[in-house]
């Protein structure tokens, strides 16, 4: 790739975090807070094994902190209309945060009237109950379930929706380990008049182990290839990797055509880790 970056601001300018709403991520995340800017976006998970006041608490704590809370809403985990106004309500109520990340989620049946977040966002109650910006889902690399097709509908479909309801909005992606996916997915959202802000996921930095564990579950390419692209090696388990090579090729590569492009760091259960991490990151950058 020929760096062709002409002083655009760095892609890790900014970046936003993720926790789940555990206890222990909220704790992590107060122990982090030394390191982490004010106004930081801070994504709280909305997973099988957490209940409504758990994602509350966890987002409650980020707001408290000066961070900006986007709590996740897993479309197809709501079992009912009432359960998203209910969860709505908490988050105008008790947390104050106007941001939302719609998601569909992982069950492969709905459990409830929502097949898709296109279908949740549609309903117009995010805009309803006060949130202004949403971020969607996107795939630089695919998703095992879904085609290519149905991605850059869904895609489209709900950039179109948020536009007519005169909502703010930010795609967030998948982690992953190479560039060249990322660029061209950046291109084709771009060429199909997106014009919405893109956050690249990335891992922060973790065990190899553990990274190629994360990769394989959530079906994100780990060949020896792409390892090597990415700066680390399979053969060294013991070893750990950030995302250091990924950041600087990304820098080289985006011009003012890509648009407005940063990073969402996917932390693994390591917030003061990774926070600290990107703090020397920029510091040396």
């Amino acid at each position: 790739m020929t760096p062709t970056n002409t002083g655009r601001p760095s892609v890790i300018t900014e970046p936003s975090l993720e926790m789940t709403g555990k206890d222990k991520d909220i704790d992590a995340l107060r122990d982090a807070a030394p390191f982490i800017p004010a106004g930081t976006r801070v994504n709280v998970t909305f997973l099988g094994n957490e209940d409504l006041e758990m994602r509350v608490k966890a987002s409650s704590a980020a707001q408290e902190l000066g961070y900006t809370a986007v709590p996740h809403i897993s479309a197809r985990r709501l079992t009912s209309q009432a359960e998203l106004e209910e969860y709505l309500t908490a988050l105008r109520d008790r947390v104050g945060t106007h941001h939302a990340f719609a998601v569909g989620g992982d069950p492969s049946e709905p459990m409830g009237p929502y097949g898709s977040s296109l279908d949740m966002i549609r309903t117009g109650l995010l805009k309803d109950y006060g949130i202004t910006d949403v971020s969607i889902a996107g795939y630089p690399e695919g998703h095992p379930d879904i085609t290519e097709a149905q991605l850059w509908e869904a895609l489209e479909g709900k950039h179109a929706s948020l536009k007519e309801q005169g909502l703010n909005g930010t795609i967030l992606t998948q982690f992953g380990f190479d560039v060249d996916p990322v660029f061209t997915w950046i291109e084709e959202v771009r060429r199909r008049g997106i014009d919405l802000p893109i956050r690249i996921g990335v891992p922060g930095p973790a065990g190899i182990k553990r990274l190629l564990t994360y990769a394989a579950r959530f079906g994100v390419s780990t060949s020896a290839g792409i390892a090597k692209k990415y700066g680390f090696s399979i053969t060294n388990l013991l070893g750990t990797a950030g995302p250091d090579k990924m950041i600087n090729d990304l820098d080289a590569g985006l011009t003012e055509a890509h648009g407005d492009v940063k990073l969402h760091f996917y932390t693994f259960g390591g917030m003061k880790t990774t926070a600290e991490w990107i703090q020397q990151f920029q510091a040396k950058h």
